[in-house]
C-alpha cells in the first residue's frame, strides 16, 4: 500500500472524529485530541498497510505535515 496525503489526514481524522477538511497541515494533532493510544492505533494500522513508521519519531513533529514527511520519506526509501 502506498499512503497517501489524503488517507492520512483521512486515517487521523476518522479516530478523532473530525471532518478530514478541518485537520490542516500545521495544526497541532495533540491540540486537536490525539493522545499516545490513538497514535499508536494509526502507527500499527499503517504498519498493517506495509508502512513502518517510528512512534517517538511522529511523536516529536505531532502535526499532520509532519507525519506526512515521515512518511513519504520512508515510502521513498522503502523502493
Amino acid at each position: 500500500m502506498t499512503l497517501t496525503l489524503d488517507t492520512m489526514r483521512a486515517d487521523i481524522a476518522r479516530i478523532l472524529g473530525e471532518n478530514p477538511e478541518e485537520i490542516r497541515l500545521d495544526d497541532s494533532l495533540l491540540d486537536l485530541g490525539l493522545d499516545s493510544m490513538r497514535a499508536m492505533n494509526l502507527v500499527l494500522a499503517w504498519s498493517e498497510a506495509g508502512v513502518e513508521l517510528d512512534f517517538s519519531a511522529l511523536a516529536e513533529r505531532p502535526t499532520l505535515a509532519g507525519w506526512w514527511a515521515l512518511a513519504e520519506r520512508r515510502q521513498t526509501e522503502g523502493q
